[in-house]
């Protein structure tokens, strides 16, 4: 959260790998790969009542902000169904770490508490106030509902 940050609404603030908004009582940061499109259809998916699909203001101001070219996302997306490893191995918690490790993330990731899925891309990780997908971009959000939102968008950018 350090470096640039904009006020793209009166309670949303966007800076370079994430954003806070106080309307809605949530913060949200990425780190490893790039994770600005899985955040832009975020924010489009909160301010899209608010606005209508013509012209979504916040979006739009992030998209100028991180310039990222994208459309309108899909809202309508349904969170995929996926089934938790029921037993997973410490082979499985220690290629998850090591992925950790090369994020370098600022928070402890308790990756013992969360669930695992293994997908066709690698290993999603899902836990209370965080998501670690197959493509090595770790979200670390304050609401757990926000790792569904979160689920809905990571297959897609």
């Amino acid at each position: 959260m350090e470096g640039l940050a904009m006020m793209c609404e009166e309670k949303l603030e966007v800076f370079e790998n994430g954003f806070r908004d106080d309307k809605f009582n949530i913060e949200v940061t990425f780190y490893g790969e790039d994770g600005r499109k899985v955040l832009l259809a975020l924010i489009y998916e909160l301010y899209l009542p608010d606005y209508g699909s013509e012209y979504v203001y916040p979006f739009e101001c992030a998209k100028e902000f991180w310039n990222v070219y994208m459309d309108p996302p899909n809202v309508e997306k349904e969170v995929p169904k996926l089934k938790p490893i029921k037993f997973v191995s410490e082979s499985v918690k220690q290629k998850v770490r090591e992925v950790l490790e090369g994020i370098n993330p600022p928070v402890d990731v308790k990756i013992d508490e969360a669930e695992f899925y293994k997908t066709k891309e690698g290993y999603l990780v899902i836990g209370k106030n965080f998501l670690l997908d197959p493509k090595g971009r770790l979200f670390i959000f304050n609401k757990p509902s926000i790792g569904e939102k979160i689920l809905k968008y990571i297959w897609e950018w």
